[in-house]
């Protein structure tokens, strides 16, 4: 079966004055997660025991709390701690039998599944798939839609992890010259960019020189946020 596409919302992020369309596209799939799970889905048995298993990161059980429904995310996380705890309890009293002078205690049954368990998240996992999928629209459409590759080439650039994403995945979704072409191009963007941030983050910088105290402030008066966006590694833009 032909892979989905979603040329709509690619289309539509780089239509955005954006210093990172990619995050643009991130958070959209951020929203719709967030809203999907703690929507009438927690109630639904194959959600739950997802949610039960896996939880959620830190970040994505700050933007869950400041949701309205409350009791949803109680009752989510109520059943989340119940079997957490279970699954602890039974894999702690698997590891604390008798130990010798020449056994130690294997605990690696509960640290694996302590590590497991901090390191996944039901959003974070929903919103993976379909950006992996966004990512590759954006290659099919560069490589495939002369409007959207002039687009690309218009952009304001990308944030160093998404400009890392879209050169990574580049190479399972082009191959020979156009694959050489997209990264020199793709490079090409993202540093001409970041030297224009980096020129207004200067300027910005200046200005709190009283040499400079009367000059224009020029494009710097955002180039702290801005500058923000380029250079975080974690998803997401600090631009509103």
């Amino acid at each position: 079966m032909k892979e989905q596409l979603y040329t709509i919302p690619v289309n539509d992020a780089f239509a955005e004055d954006s210093e990172c369309p990619i995050c643009m596209m991130y958070r959209e799939l951020e929203k719709n997660a967030v809203d999907f799970t703690m929507g009438p889905s927690y109630m639904e048995d194959d959600i739950r025991m997802e949610t039960d298993k896996i939880g959620f990161c830190t970040e994505h059980t700050r933007k869950l709390l400041k949701k309205e429904n409350k009791l949803g995310l109680s009752l989510v996380l109520h059943t989340h701690m119940m079997k957490t705890s279970k699954d602890i309890e039974e894999l702690a009293k698997s590891a604390t039998g008798k130990s010798s002078l020449f056994k130690k205690k294997d605990i690696s049954g509960l640290t694996n599944y302590l590590k497991k368990l901090n390191t996944s998240c039901y959003v974070c996992n929903k919103i993976e798939d379909t950006f992996h999928r966004y990512i590759r629209t954006v290659h099919y459409l560069w490589a495939n839609d002369e409007n959207f590759r002039t687009k690309y080439e218009r952009s304001k650039g990308f944030c160093v992890a998404h400009y890392e994403a879209l050169i990574t995945q580049a190479q399972t979704n082009l191959s020979g010259a156009k694959l050489d072409e997209y990264i020199e191009s793709t490079t090409r963007i993202y540093l001409e960019n970041m030297r224009r941030v980096e020129g207004d983050l200067e300027w910005f910088i200046n200005k709190y020189d009283y040499r400079y105290k009367d000059e224009p402030w020029k494009n710097s008066k955002d180039a702290l946020p801005r500058s923000v966006t380029k250079t975080a590694t974690m998803e997401g833009n600090v631009e509103e």
